[in-house]
């Protein structure tokens, strides 16, 4: 049996006022929760080398996903699940860096369309790089039979909290 981590003990002192059945949610949520704060000082570590955060690289890679095809301020961020003031101070910054560019939208004079620059595409294929190591590093202790189980079970969760992925031929997933 593995070693008793942080949530283990910490259940442990819940389950004095509260039934183990109670509880149980968290065998799988709280190690999620920690397991999404290392990743993100990972992430933090590895981006911040490139003067970039998380969320501009973010931005950066669903813009990059987007092929030649140029983005709206709100398609970014219903996509990347921030607020319209959260990506504007993004698109601000990525902007000044000289990682994007903001053009009018031809048919709309009050909106505007985000792409990507050849600097923005290469600092995110250089901060994706640096990242790669410690994302390798963070699964290095389960086997390539666990990672698919695993990836199954998260990939089972995400889909009953969010909506499907479009298809790209324009029907349901």
């Amino acid at each position: 049996m593995a070693q008793k981590d942080w949530t283990d003990t910490l259940l442990d002192r819940l389950a004095v006022n509260h039934s183990r059945e109670d509880v149980e949610p968290y065998q799988v949520t709280a190690r999620l929760a920690r397991v999404g704060l290392h990743i993100g000082r990972r992430q933090d570590d590895a981006f911040g080398r490139f003067r970039l955060n998380r969320g501009e690289v973010g931005v950066l890679g669903a813009l990059l996903l987007a092929g030649s095809a140029q983005l709206s301020p709100t398609q970014l961020f219903k996509g990347l699940m921030l607020s319209s003031a959260g990506i504007t101070s993004r698109l601000d910054r990525l902007e000044r860096a000289g990682y994007v560019k903001r053009t009018r939208h031809p048919q709309d004079r009050r909106g505007v369309l985000v792409s990507l620059t050849p600097a923005g595409r290469k600092v995110f294929e250089q901060a994706f790089a640096a990242d790669l190591k410690g994302e390798k590093d963070l699964m290095a202790p389960l086997t390539k039979a666990e990672q698919r189980s695993l990836v199954s079970l998260l990939r089972k969760l995400l889909s009953a909290l969010e909506p499907p992925e479009p298809r790209p031929d324009g029907g349901d997933a």
